[in-house]
Parts: structure tokens; C-alpha cells; sequence
């Protein structure tokens, strides 16, 4: 049984909390969808995706382009942690760090499994060509902006 487990990929054998630093990271499948403005319903408690980009997200990489700064330059800019697993809800359904806190299989396209960046973006899961950057969006038009991403 031991052999097995040792055979299986890191995300499986290990909770996140024992991920390593880079083992966590590269976790991120690079979608770009925790950077869109959301919308939460406080009388539901719903959260919906918009199609509205962070400034700093790189439309073409779907990365942050200040995420190695230790302060977020987003008051509302949340930095994941497997602290924070529990609330992880909020984020997409395809999303590994959901899915391995919620001990499911990653997803075909992930570039853990693909090995390959581009990958997601061939899925249609990435948020690449599909956003408007926030700064064109006024606060009246945000729920106009709300979005079924599908997967």
C-alpha cells in the first residue's frame, strides 16, 4: 500500500498544507480567473464571475504581473494559502487548488498532467482574448459584465 502511495503525483499523496512552496505554485493552472471581479450576493451569499480583468493581470499569460510583490497593490487582492482551503468555494470548479482541497483528480488539460502551458488555454478555461480590463468598466455596469464561464 506504501508503494502505492509513493508512486502517486505529489498532489495526490500530500494534503496542501505539506506542499512545498513551488510545489504549491505550480498548482496554478494559469486561468486567470481568480483575478476577475466578482460579484457576491450578501441576502445569498452567491458569488458570480464577471468577465472584468484585475489591471494587473497579463491578458496573454493570465498571470498576475505584481504577484511577487508581498503587499497586494488590490485592497481586495486575496493571495491563496491551504490555510485558506476551506473558503475556497469562490474559486472556479476547475480550479486545482479546489480540487485538491476538495481531494478530486486535476483536471486532463492541466500542465502538471499536459505538461504542457499552453494547454489550458487550448481548453477554453483560461480567461485569454475573453476579458475586459476593469479600468473600462464603471461601478453601474459590473452586474452587466456577469458571465457563465461553463467549465
Amino acid at each position: 500500500m506504501s508503494q502505492q502511495k509513493n508512486n502517486l503525483p505529489f498532489w495526490e499523496k500530500k494534503s496542501l498544507s505539506e506542499l512545498s512552496k513551488d510545489e504549491w505554485e505550480s498548482l496554478c493552472d494559469c486561468c486567470g480567473r481568480c483575478c476577475l471581479r466578482k460579484v457576491e450576493y450578501e441576502d445569498t451569499g452567491d458569488v458570480y464571475y464577471t468577465d472584468i480583468a484585475c489591471k494587473y493581470l497579463d491578458e496573454k499569460s493570465c498571470k498576475c504581473r505584481e504577484y511577487q510583490r508581498s503587499d497586494p497593490l488590490v485592497s481586495d487582492c486575496l493571495r491563496l494559502s491551504p490555510e485558506d482551503a476551506k473558503g475556497f468555494f469562490w474559486l472556479p470548479k476547475t480550479c486545482a487548488y479546489r480540487l485538491v482541497a476538495e481531494g478530486r483528480k486535476l483536471e486532463k488539460w492541466h500542465v502538471l498532467l499536459s505538461f504542457d502551458p499552453e494547454s489550458v488555454h487550448r481548453a477554453g478555461i483560461s480567461v485569454r482574448n475573453r476579458v475586459v480590463m476593469e479600468e473600462s468598466v464603471s461601478e453601474d455596469e459590473v452586474e452587466d459584465h456577469i458571465i457563465d464561464w461553463v467549465s
